[in-house]
């Protein structure tokens, strides 16, 4: 088979693939665990649902992106955007403080997940 343009075509369209997985599970982690938090220690049944389903989603479509991606570059980027999303949505949902402190740190953290995902695509 080799290095055709057909097989780096096929290779573009995994890698692509698993990357949309990715988010897609981080998106998911964002929902159980800021659903979690609305659970009240899971005594409210269909919060307690959400979060169930949410987070074996979340790990399915995590799985199947490391089929691809590198183990360390996925988890980083699914917790990543797990901690950015669930921090904004306490934030807005859950009252939690909003500071500089806090804002920078999470901004560092996109940082690291953008150059997590351009540092990798280079690398391949």
């Amino acid at each position: 088979m080799g290095n055709t343009p057909e097989t780096q075509m096929t290779a573009k369209l995994s890698s692509n693939l698993a990357w949309v997985l990715l988010v897609t599970a981080g998106l998911l982690e964002i929902v159980w665990s800021v659903s979690m938090k609305a659970s009240q220690g899971f005594t409210k049944a269909h919060f307690t649902s959400v979060t169930l389903v949410g987070a074996a989603l979340s790990f399915w479509l995590l799985g199947l992106a490391l089929r691809q991606l590198p183990v360390g570059t996925a988890y980083a980027v699914w917790t990543g955007i797990g901690a950015v999303g669930a921090t904004i949505l306490g934030i807005v949902f859950f009252g939690e403080s909003l500071t500089v402190a806090r804002v920078s740190c999470i901004a560092l953290i996109v940082c690291g997940i953008l150059g997590l995902k351009l540092l990798g695509e280079s690398a391949a």
